[in-house]
């Protein structure tokens, strides 16, 4: 689930310090490190457990050379965010996991795991194979990945979110669905520039990190003046 990396329209709870073009540069960064560690998992062998694992970007916007790797797209949805979201789980069928562009530090293994229990090939003491879904507490309160082994859309609508107690009240939902939840580790959504740099050394080798410290670098760099003309 992404936005197009559109100046003035992703990131924006990043500016200021960062302009609508770094915060856009920084976005498109974190789709880039996301979509990797998606792909990679696509690239698994049989071995490690899972079937064919279908790879898709339901996307706010449009694509364009942002998007730098081989990926299916389907459009989002109108409305609130989570009617987006339920949408999201209702174009698909069979187990599905659910992540967003705000986690760059995502991991293809966290993934797996999270995958295996959805799909009852648990390989640890983590996963368990009487799983109905899993949910990601993000530590802002909200959430950064929900899979739901039977896809409905109805278990998302109705749950307000970019609230503190988002994440919870989803995670209600679900039990009172009752669904068999297991927790996947708490990650840090980047909204704000102390989450970007906080991320950034989750992560020192991405792209995102990249980004963010070329940015950083840039904002610190001394401004040479040169006198007036004449003076």
């Amino acid at each position: 689930m992404a936005k197009e990396p559109v100046p003035g329209r992703v990131k924006t709870r990043l500016t200021p310090p960062f302009t609508p073009t770094q915060a856009a540069a920084v976005a498109e960064a974190a789709i880039a490190d996301t979509l990797a560690a998606v792909i990679r998992l696509t690239r698994l062998p049989r071995p490690a457990g899972l079937g064919p694992v279908r790879a898709v970007l339901v996307l706010d916007g449009a694509v364009g050379p942002w998007l730098r790797v081989p990926i299916e797209v389907i459009p989002q949805v109108a409305g609130p965010f989570e009617t987006r979201l339920g949408a999201a789980f209702d174009a698909v069928t069979g187990p599905a996991l659910l992540i967003g562009m705000d986690t760059p530090q995502v991991t293809t293994a966290l993934l797996a795991n999270a995958c295996h229990a959805l799909t009852d090939v648990g390989t640890d003491a983590d996963t368990d194979a009487d799983t109905d879904a899993v949910f990601g507490p993000a530590a802002d309160g909200g959430w950064w990945a929900l899979g739901l082994r039977r896809p409905d859309g109805r278990l998302l609508r109705g749950v307000p979110t970019s609230q503190p107690d988002t994440g919870a009240r989803q995670r209600d939902r679900l039990a009172q669905a009752g669904l068999r939840v297991s927790t996947l580790p708490r990650l840090r959504d980047v909204d704000t520039p102390a989450d970007a740099d906080a991320v950034a050394r989750l992560a020192p080798r991405g792209r995102f990190a990249v980004a963010v410290r070329s940015i950083r670098a840039d904002s610190a760099s001394p401004v040479a003046v040169s006198p007036r003309a004449g003076r």
